[in-house]
């Protein structure tokens, strides 16, 4: 009984989409960080003369106003054009990168719309379970993994910007332009070593991510055995069961029309197929039956494969009514079909089927 209860099984289908339907699904920040940098680089190299022309219309703006006296409203007009240009710099990037961030989420898990997170739960607000949920392996491997993540970002970060404050005297002599230019591709190549460093950690991220996801989803042997018996119940589970069953019976009618000596019909409606092998059956068998479209698909497979088919409308709805298919034909229906085998026989067994 203890084996039963222990969490060693893989979780079901139906627990993760439960879990799902939760918003608890096995998403990798980092994933979604390196996607957003990745995208604010491209972003901001393809914008790069875009936003220097603007900023440099906003410095000459600016040099403009140095010999005037400041009033309120020169305060105003500053505060305006500086919000207008600074919008006008940073909103395009700014949807490009929200953009990359939902659609980094997207590819993870896939669009999952779940109001269920936003419900209060009060029994968050407990202080004891809330500490206890501080001290986890999950939150101390969280923890370690930001410590790293920084560490390694911030160090060599430094490295690189101790270099670029040694060429800052050299910068002071460029031109403005040039200096934006340097500035450009400083940033770039800065924000590439980052893009490398967080990609790493995201990588070892997912990794985690996912191991812990699917081992906090495990399930005891016992829950895998109550849960088959709830979705037993289920009336919505039933009916896909039973919509699956009629699908493969179908199929596997439809696969043996081609076995069948004739297809009796009445013409339009019905459509019966008859086998008989006397090796195996003491009487004709029923290999498929329809009405409406079933039928003109077993006339349709008939008539590809050379089944003779018959017009018989009174023993075409009788055969369809009295006997299932893969059941043998009842004694009162044997003389009727016996005639209609005995045409089929005397114009060639199977040939090509006219309706």
């Amino acid at each position: 009984m203890a084996d039963d209860m222990e969490k060693t099984e893989e979780p079901t289908s139906k627990k993760l989409s439960d879990a799902r339907e939760e918003g608890n699904v096995a998403k990798s920040q980092d994933i979604v960080g390196v996607v957003v940098l990745f995208v604010a680089i491209l972003a901001l190299m393809m914008m790069f003369n875009f936003i220097a022309d603007r900023m440099l219309n906003l410095s000459r703006y600016y040099f403009s106003l140095l010999s005037t006296p400041l009033h309120r409203d020169m305060l105003i007009d500053i505060a305006i054009v500086t919000f207008r240009e600074t919008l006008i710099m940073a909103l395009p990037i700014a949807i490009i990168v929200a953009i990359a961030g939902v659609s980094g989420n997207v590819a993870q898990i896939g669009f999952n719309f779940t109001t269920k997170p936003l419900i209060p739960n009060f029994g968050k607000l407990n202080p004891i379970k809330g500490l206890a949920n501080l001290l986890t392996i999950e939150k101390m491997l969280q923890s370690i993994k930001i410590t790293l993540k920084s560490l390694t970002a911030m160090s060599i970060g430094f490295i690189f910007f101790w270099h670029y404050i040694e060429e800052l005297p050299t910068v002071a002599l460029m031109s403005l332009p040039n200096q934006m230019i340097w500035l450009r591709d400083k940033a770039i190549v800065l924000a590439s070593v980052m893009l490398i460093i967080i990609f790493i950690y995201a990588i070892v991220d997912l990794f985690l991510t996912r191991k812990q996801y699917f081992d906090k989803l495990k399930m005891s042997k016992q829950e895998i055995k109550d849960e088959m018996k709830n979705m037993e119940g289920d009336p919505h589970v039933k009916a896909k069961i039973r919509q699956i069953q009629f699908q493969a019976a179908r199929k596997r009618m439809m696969a043996a029309v081609p076995t069948a000596d004739v297809v009796i019909t009445n013409p339009t409606h019905y459509a019966v197929a008859i086998m008989y092998d006397e090796t195996k059956h003491h009487a004709p068998v029923v290999v498929a039956k329809g009405v409406d479209n079933i039928a003109i698909q077993i006339k349709k497979i008939a008539r590809e494969n050379g089944v003779h088919i018959v017009q018989n409308p009174p023993l075409a709805r009788s055969l369809y009514k009295e006997v299932d298919v893969d059941r043998p034909i009842p004694d009162m229906l044997f003389t009727a079909v016996a005639e209609v085998l005995a045409y089929v026989y005397k114009m060639g067994k199977k040939r090509r089927g006219l309706s």
